[in-house]
């Protein structure tokens, strides 16, 4: 990994690449599939936005995905990092539980009789993404599906963790869009008005290059960049990836990414729309969306760039996802249990990646190991879907004769704590290896639990040793 650091760094990447093996953009009806090649002189407010800002194209100064973003929400040629700007919300996010603590604060401050803004900008979250079993069920990846590409700039609110609102906002930065959490007050002010005051984050440009092992994973990626910069590295600025190993990932291993820049204390993670983008997205909406780049000559707070093939699997030791360490210099490490869930690590994929290391070690694991999908449809793809290799055994099948606990109903579940009874909550001082996204103290319950962080690959391959463990011990 090299740094390179100074108060403005030019990117190398082109503007306007889209398809990465051609100079043309794609503009593309998603629902509908069909595409048509388009030549880019530079990058204007989109055709169906009725806002009217200057031309990127003709600015002096280049804008990195972010600023541009903010700047045609503030319906400005262009904007600085540090610069306070009222931005128009495309999309205000409401957890129906909350609605009532923001709408209390909206009539004190615009009256009884106000008016929401404009109710078609309003999504209240529905009940069936929320309740199981009187618990809270994980709503981020379905509302990622639904919601993700309709309009450039989203705020949400969630009282799920009111220290930063980390739930929901970081999944959208992987469609290229902004998105961060607000409090109550800003959700009431953007309900009343469909604006906010945001100060422009200035940006950081990781750069990850090299082939994927097989034996890696997303979450091994985010890993090491918390390590690398701290919890702190990037307080209040965008968090950008590109480089070729980024362009390689699927969607959902994007969203691993962008999910946990808040831990390293981010505003925003962001990574460019691409054919990969557009695929995933085919039918699931149709609006047209015309993707920003960040300019050749944007200009970067600071640049890291990584060899993602010389990378080892990795943790996160307790108490704090920054405490980087190799798996494999953990193997002394005796566990008592493993979780794979969360919004991080509860997504089909992250249980895909799980059967495969338990198909492939053959065994039982010597630790109580939890499931707990992210959403219903994960829960329902663990019984439907064939995991690769197998024979036509599914993951359900797969974990059930490597003796994991059966999947639980989609929530957050352990990963917040919760109330004694909640599905593999710590209750007394254990160890756990686990594919959630912070490892405090008390964050799975008991205060003196100890929270080793990893990827479905390393938990896996911990809940069949009782150890943590290197995932290369059975992935060949």
């Amino acid at each position: 990994m090299a740094l390179i650091s100074s108060p403005f760094i030019t990117s190398k990447n082109g503007l306007c690449v889209v398809d990465f093996h051609s100079s043309s953009s794609f503009v593309t009806d998603l629902r509908c599939k069909k595409t048509r090649s388009k030549k880019i002189v530079s990058v204007v407010s989109t055709q169906q936005n009725k806002r009217n800002p200057s031309s990127y194209g003709s600015a002096k100064i280049g804008l990195t995905t972010t600023e541009k973003i903010l700047a045609r929400a503030s319906e400005k040629g262009m904007v600085n990092p540090g610069e306070n700007v009222w931005a128009n919300a495309d999309v205000l996010m409401l957890n129906d539980l909350t609605c009532p603590a923001v709408s209390d604060i909206f009539k004190r401050e615009f009256g009884n009789n106000a008016k929401v803004w404009d109710r078609e900008k309003v999504v209240v979250i529905p009940d069936h993404y929320i309740f199981t079993n009187d618990k809270r069920a994980h709503r981020n990846v379905d509302i990622a599906r639904e919601f993700c590409i309709q309009q450039d700039i989203k705020f949400f609110y969630d009282i799920q963790d009111r220290s930063n609102f980390r739930a929901n906002p970081d999944y959208k930065g992987a469609f290229g869009q902004f998105a961060t959490g607000v409090g109550n007050t800003d959700a009431a002010f953007i309900l009343g008005t469909g604006k906010i005051l945001l100060k422009v984050p200035p940006t950081l440009r990781f750069v990850l290059d090299g082939e994927m092992p097989n034996y890696l994973l997303a979450k091994d990626l985010i890993l090491n960049i918390i390590g690398e910069i701290s919890m702190s590295g990037a307080t209040y600025k965008a968090m950008e990836f590109v480089g070729t190993t980024i362009e390689s990932l699927t969607m959902e291993e994007r969203i691993t990414l962008c999910n946990m820049v808040v831990e390293a204390g981010g505003k925003n993670g962001i990574i460019a729309a691409d054919n990969t983008t557009y695929k995933y997205l085919e039918d699931k909406t149709c609006t047209p969306y015309e993707p920003v780049f960040s300019d050749e000559k944007a200009r970067f707070l600071a640049q890291y760039r990584f060899d993602v093939s010389k990378l080892e699997p990795l943790v996160a030791k307790p108490h704090s996802p920054d405490k980087r360490a190799l798996a494999r210099e953990c193997n002394n490490v005796k566990i008592d249990r493993v979780y794979i869930g969360s919004c991080t690590g509860g997504k089909t994929q992250d249980f895909m990646a799980a059967a495969k290391v338990f198909l492939a070690a053959g065994k039982r694991v010597k630790v109580p190991t939890f499931l707990a999908p992210a959403t219903q449809k994960v829960w329902m793809d663990l019984y439907t879907l064939e995991v690769a290799g197998s024979g036509g055994k599914t993951c359900s099948e797969i974990f059930e004769e490597a003796g994991c606990d059966t999947p639980t109903s989609p929530s957050c579940a352990a990963c917040m704590g919760g109330p004694r009874d909640t599905y593999g909550r710590l209750n007394e001082p254990q160890v756990c290896v686990s594919t959630t996204n912070r490892n405090f103290p008390g964050r799975m319950g008991h205060i003196e639990g100890q929270v080793y962080l990893a990827s479905p690959y390393t938990a896996a391959a911990s809940a069949l040793t009782g150890f943590v463990t290197d995932p290369r011990n059975f992935l060949f």
